[in-house]
């Protein structure tokens, strides 16, 4: 099993991408703290991941919070010896439509969750990874689109976080990369395309139903991502961004020295002379 031992924190973890992500480090043998903000969703992930033949510690969060944040923490170190993994998922899609017609406080709390709340995560973890010289961290990226300026910001600076942190733990032997899942049918998807045919547009509700249905995005790729990136097969790897749907992230082990000398899998692929 590829995480057999490991201990790994997933945000998020209540629902979609989360919970697929939980059960699939479950069966690859981890130890779970599962957090999110609703109790309810992560008691039945946390049944399935049980159910996986793992444990779960189940910690409702808002990781937008410094206080709680640094509370799931100690949580999780209460419950395991430390911390082996950080899935920072946690995130909302926030408000659909032209910027000029966005809801500000909608706006800035997109930011807060999407963007903040990794680095609370990141800031509140670094220290038990950096005092035990290990660590894997995988934030949850994707791809902004029309009339989702919120979104697309919050997940292109995620990438720019998993760069900068890459060269802040050079030598550390803590890897950070990112991730896209792809388009998937998940209530995150279903909101988006509500709020797109609530406003008339028309054509953001197309382009969402043929992108979420012609693509091969699934929440199985998306969490078998999660696990290579998780799991000795990345090895070096990191500030990278690798995408679940166009990336053939399976090949890349023998390939990470090779692209760990290139500008290949960086939000940032040109660099001024």
């Amino acid at each position: 099993m590829r995480l057999d031992g490991k201990i790994a924190l997933i945000t998020g973890a209540g629902r979609g991408i989360g919970r697929a992500i939980a059960v699939a480090y479950a069966k690859e043998g981890a130890k779970l703290a599962l957090a999110a903000r609703t109790l309810s969703e992560l008691e039945e992930t946390a049944r399935q991941v049980e159910a996986a033949g793992a444990s779960a510690c189940v910690i409702p969060c808002d990781v937008t919070d410094p206080r709680q944040v640094e509370a799931m923490v100690a949580k999780t170190l209460d419950c395991y010896p430390t911390i082996d993994i950080l899935v920072n998922n946690a995130g909302i899609v926030g408000p659909v439509g032209p910027l000029q017609d966005n809801d500000v406080s909608h706006w800035v709390q997109t930011i807060q969750l999407n963007v903040i709340g990794v680095f609370l995560c990141c800031r509140a973890v670094l220290p038990t990874m950096l005092a035990r010289n290990s660590g894997k961290i995988v934030n949850m990226s994707g791809v902004g689109g029309r009339s989702l300026s919120a979104y697309g910001a919050s997940k292109a600076a995620l990438v720019d976080i998993t760069e900068t942190l890459y060269q802040e733990l050079q030598g550390k032997n803590i890897q950070v990369n990112a991730m896209s899942p792809g388009s998937i049918h998940t209530a995150m998807w279903e909101e988006t395309h509500a709020a797109a045919i609530a406003l008339g547009d028309d054509e953001l509700a197309e382009w969402g139903e043929r992108v979420v249905t012609g693509r091969g995005a699934s929440m199985e790729r998306a969490a078998e991502l999660a696990v290579f990136l998780a799991s000795d097969q990345a090895g070096s790897m990191s500030g990278r961004l690798i995408q679940a749907v166009t990336d053939d992230f399976e090949g890349l082990t023998p390939r990470v020295p090779e692209i760990m000398e290139s500008d290949a899998f960086l939000r940032r692929r040109v660099e001024l002379r």
